[in-house]
């Protein structure tokens, strides 16, 4: 089972953070992890010099009113959840400040409140999405849950089929890390796979190549097996116990798993946010962001191992 030791949660300051810190408080405990607060905010211009100080002091009490709220809705008191908090201003962007941070203190967890994104609440915002892209750490973005703890749900997005070593081994910390949630919250996990024969659309019907039914219908049913398989091996290479239940999803991953993820009300969802290997800093694929943009659930995202932030510590 994998924990998580020393957990950042990192705030721009825009929302309460109440439901973030949540999540990250309930982490820490469960993990019996450090936790750090970093707060990044814009510095004051010159010609506002005179108020720096009182604009400081206000972010401080605006930290300590979410930390003391946070704590109350877990009936938590401070002894049972010490918190390091910082507070950092600056220039750059915020993204790029807690890259940074988590680089230089070596943090192996971030977690940050999604940023609200227009009325429909699905996906997530440019800074958001350079966290995913750039931080190496996992990055777990909270959205609000109204469940109880033992009623969570947990899903996660698996993709059998790669033969590259560095994204099969990614699979592999995929389930392993959300096992080790599941068995934080309800116990229940949902392994989310995708699958297809993506040229039966252009050959079924085709006059011209004309392929007999059972040729197709043979084909596809070789693609199924082939993909249950994977699968099973990869499930079997993690090592994971419990309770799960196995969802091998026909059609296109960027509609299938956002469509399961809102229909079976999943509440987290895990999955990995890098689609490319053998190039400095990666690249996240379509598939992936595609995937992002329609989710309204908090997702832990993972990057495979090797993966070098082209965001620089110092």
């Amino acid at each position: 089972m994998h924990n998580f030791r020393h957990i950042l949660y990192a705030s721009t300051g825009i929302s309460d953070d109440i439901e973030g810190l949540k999540q990250a408080l309930s982490l820490a405990r469960n993990n019996q992890a450090a936790l750090k607060y970093l707060l990044v905010f814009p510095q004051l211009p010159g010609s506002h010099e005179m108020y720096r100080e009182k604009y400081r002091q206000f972010m401080e009490e605006q930290v300590e009113v979410a930390l003391r709220e946070a704590r109350a809705a877990l009936n938590l008191d401070a002894s049972e959840a010490v918190v390091d908090v910082e507070l950092a201003s600056g220039d750059e962007p915020p993204a790029v400040s807690i890259i940074r941070h988590q680089l230089r203190n070596g943090h192996d967890l971030l977690i940050k409140e999604a940023e609200p994104r227009g009325e429909g609440g699905k996906g997530f915002t440019s800074l958001d999405m350079t966290l995913l892209r750039k931080c190496p750490c996992p990055v777990w973005l909270a959205r609000p849950i109204t469940r109880s703890r033992k009623e969570i749900r947990v899903a996660v997005a698996v993709n059998p089929g790669n033969r590259e070593t560095a994204e099969r081994d990614l699979s592999i910390r995929l389930l392993q890390h959300a096992r080790s949630l599941a068995d934080t919250c309800s116990g229940e996990l949902d392994i989310l796979s995708c699958w297809d024969f993506e040229f039966e659309r252009y050959l079924r019907g085709n006059t011209r190549v004309d392929i007999p039914e059972d040729t197709m219908r043979n084909t596809v049913q070789t693609a199924q097996t082939s993909h249950q398989a994977e699968l099973n091996l990869v499930i079997e290479a993690s090592g994971i116990g419990g309770s799960f239940e196995v969802h091998r999803l026909r059609g296109r991953a960027e509609k299938m798993i956002p469509f399961f993820v809102k229909s079976k009300h999943v509440d987290i969802l895990v999955m990995g946010t890098v689609a490319r290997t053998g190039i400095f800093g990666y690249l996240m694929g379509n598939t992936a962001e595609n995937i992002m943009d329609e989710l309204e659930c908090a997702l832990l995202a993972l990057k495979p191992g090797g993966f070098v932030s082209p965001v620089k510590a110092y």
